[in-house]
């Protein structure tokens, strides 16, 4: 495994250590504090999430165009970490808004680049393994970030403003150990321009093209993990504990998502994908159906196994089957796609909770879910075999 992946994994896994203190809380501080509605959670977390990979598109795009991944990379994670001391000084959903949305935007300046990156890094045999170290090393920091939060609200009596104060630290190391990788293709690749027409975008490929279907039904089957934390607190967990759902997600996650990927280098990666899809249809059922603390965290945790088993599997099949010069374009509109789905997908959800209640929303989910379950192995198969 090359030693730059690894060290991209430790500055995901700072980044996200900070970002999690915050979404941790950020749905308390909303609908408690500020007094939003599961709808406006629902608006504001597909927006940032959607902003995420709209940008990513033009961020692949330029380092695709420009023949260097890293400076693109360094202003993302740079940008989250200027951005974290806007959300302990909110005092209002519009400022909380711009806060997160400058967050996500930085986090979709890096994120294409980075999936590049790694792509031109990794020889193809370990490919799988390589996005899902980094991914598992990222979900570690999603781990640590709730579990900081649970210490802190106990220590500082469930003051949010303040805990959110101690989401600055591990992006300010991030950046400091990014500034430390090498970008080890500087100067070996060349720029490699493709014009954003329709024309231009076929030179994709046939086989991204049904990728990129593929990747909207599975954004369209699942929403924002902030509707984990509401579900949670409408079951009844007090306010201090609730960073654990994201400690229980993300542990699952991190577990899984590198053997998922290792496992995806020696079989069929579709396969693992439509598995993933199906352990998401029980998680859903779990959530909907749930009447206590057992059963939500048991739903809880198959939310973990299914982003294990799909989102590094997802990245690897781009790699697969984008031209290599165009990877990071090709990484920046399968996220635009996908980006779009997740919007839609958290408002529906957040409609739902708020007109028929929360279940409506997680039954919503496990039908679009078993669905794309299905979609999936007829999908992979119009993709080349090599990466089906």
């Amino acid at each position: 495994m090359p030693r730059a992946i690894v060290a991209l994994g430790l500055v995901s896994l700072f980044t996200d250590m900070g970002s999690e203190v915050v979404h941790s809380l950020l749905p308390v501080l909303l609908a408690g504090t500020l007094g939003a509605s599961a709808l406006v959670i629902g608006l504001i977390e597909g927006a940032a999430e959607a902003l995420v990979l709209v940008t990513k598109v033009f961020s692949g795009y330029i380092s695709d165009a420009v023949g260097r991944r890293k400076p693109l990379v360094l202003l993302g994670y740079g940008l989250a970490a200027a951005v974290k001391p806007l959300f302990p000084l909110a005092d209002s959903v519009a400022t909380v808004t711009t806060a997160r949305l400058l967050d996500r935007f930085g986090k979709g300046i890096r994120g294409a680049p980075r999936d590049a990156l790694i792509s031109d890094l990794a020889p193809r045999e370990i490919r799988g393994a390589a996005f899902g170290l980094r991914q598992s090393m990222d979900t570690v920091g999603a781990v640590l970030g709730p579990l900081l939060a649970v210490l802190l609200m106990h220590l500082y009596d469930n003051d949010i403003q303040t805990v959110l104060w101690f989401a600055v630290v591990p992006g300010v190391i991030a950046v400091l150990l990014l500034l430390k990788v090498p970008e080890p293709a500087d100067g070996a690749r060349k720029p490699a321009r493709l014009p954003l027409t329709r024309e231009g975008l076929a030179h994709l490929g046939r086989p991204f093209w049904w990728l990129v279907v593929l990747g909207l039904m599975v954004a369209l089957a699942r929403f924002s993990e902030a509707f984990l934390v509401l579900r949670a607190t409408d079951r009844g967990l007090p306010v201090a504990w609730v960073p654990m759902v994201l400690v229980v997600m993300s542990t699952v996650y991190a577990l899984t998502a590198y053997p998922a990927g290792y496992l995806s280098d020696k079989m069929s990666r579709s396969s693992l994908l439509a598995l993933g899809m199906a352990v998401l249809v029980l998680a859903d059922i779990a959530l909907a159906v749930s009447d206590g603390l057992g059963l939500l965290f048991v739903g809880i945790a198959l939310w973990g196994l299914h982003m294990g088993l799909t989102q590094g599997i997802l990245a690897s099949l781009v790699a697969d089957v984008a031209p290599e010069a165009y990877r990071g374009t090709a990484f920046g509109v399968f996220n635009l796609v996908s980006g779009g789905g997740l919007l839609v997908a958290s408002a529906v959800a957040g409609g739902l909770w708020d007109q028929q209640g929360p279940p409506a929303a997680f039954w919503m989910g496990a039908v679009v879910a078993g669905v794309a379950a299905l979609a999936t192995p007829g999908l992979a198969r119009a993709m080349k075999p090599s990466s089906a």
